[in-house]
């Protein structure tokens, strides 16, 4: 509680606008990178429509920024998705695909693979599979009328576990859309069409908004249900809206992106790391870094092999894994200490 007190105003103002200068310097960055590398004085030329290259303005405003603008809004969202259901579940562990949200939206995904639908009809079952899963775990993880934590989880496990089981059997069917499916349980962004982006973008930024001015409830929250229940917070009420919107902004996410780990199981952890553990901060924190993150590893997906590219789940996986072990590592020797 003592880091919380120390949380004044200007220092929030001074944290967060720093971080959006990092955000806007790496979505320059991407911009400016990529199979067609140009300057950064080229960039800013053909952003305020001082450069009249025609090719150069269809790279930047049809291919790279709906893809920086999907990095944003996907890594942003899944960020402090995990960060509130680690404060739900009181769990460090938990992040947004451990709630099984994931493998519905996968399984509306492949279902549409299978049937031969277009993206759109991808994204509509993608989303369906998602709010059913959300139902279906929510259902199961009340307890007395109450979202209890660990019943959530092991229901949110389960019924992921099912629908998993589910996708892999529809996948050994599939023939000509195989190859798309794996890129699809792998997480990839350059399958999502540009005119989707705003759509998402707008969720992405609503919902974590909304999720971010919850944050100080989630701080009374970490001292337990009975403790928040005396100081006045509506715990029932709280988890069941941060857990509605939080699935329903997994939801949105994966039925264009896929499943892309370790964002949201990551990025918290470093802001709490960087930040401390005031949710006032990490929210709002782990949405911005999240959105970094995602940018630059989309950047070194589409850039390292160019012309060809890689799915960014898995340079997210390959970043993330050994980055959240050294973390625990770290954690674990100064608690010894």
């Amino acid at each position: 509680m003592d880091r919380i007190k120390r949380l004044t105003p200007s220092l929030y103002i001074i944290k967060i606008t720093s971080l959006l200068f990092v955000l806007f310097g790496a979505m320059l960055f991407s911009m400016s990178v990529g199979s067609a590398d140009f300057g950064i004085k080229s960039l800013i030329n053909i952003l305020t429509g001082g450069e009249k290259n025609e090719l150069l303005s269809r790279i930047v405003f049809d291919i790279r920024l709906p893809r920086i603008l999907y990095a944003l809004a996907i890594g942003g969202g899944l960020s402090i998705s995990g960060a509130v259901f680690q404060s739900i579940l009181m769990n460090p562990l938990a992040e947004p695909y451990i709630l099984g949200i994931s493998s519905g939206g996968t399984f509306g995904a492949v279902l549409s693979f299978t049937l031969g639908l277009t993206f759109a009809g991808t994204q509509v079952l993608s989303f369906s599979g998602a709010l059913l899963v959300m139902i279906i775990v929510f259902m199961l993880g009340k307890r007395y009328g109450e979202i209890e934590p660990n019943t959530l989880l092991l229901s949110g496990v389960m019924v992921g576990a099912f629908f998993s089981a589910l996708i892999l059997l529809m996948m050994s069917t599939l023939n000509d859309s195989l190859r798309t499916a794996v890129f699809w349980l792998i997480g990839n962004i350059s399958m999502a069409p540009k005119e989707h982006v705003y759509p998402v973008l707008f969720a992405s930024l609503l919902i974590s908004i909304f999720l971010a001015g919850l944050s100080n409830k989630f701080n009374i929250l970490s001292m337990g249900s009975y403790t928040a229940k005396q100081l006045g917070v509506n715990t029932e009420l709280l988890k069941t809206i941060a857990y509605l919107l939080t699935s329903f902004l997994v939801g949105s996410l994966v039925s264009v992106s896929g499943i892309i780990g370790f964002v949201g199981l990551l990025i918290p952890h470093v802001c709490r790391l960087i930040f401390g553990n005031d949710n006032r901060i990490v929210f709002p924190a782990s949405f911005i870094v999240g959105a970094v993150f995602l940018i630059l590893c989309d950047t070194i997906a589409r850039s390292v092999i160019a012309p060809a590219e890689l799915p960014v789940g898995a340079i997210t996986s390959l970043i993330g894994a050994p980055v959240f072990i050294y973390l625990l590592k770290r954690r674990r020797s100064s608690e010894v200490i």
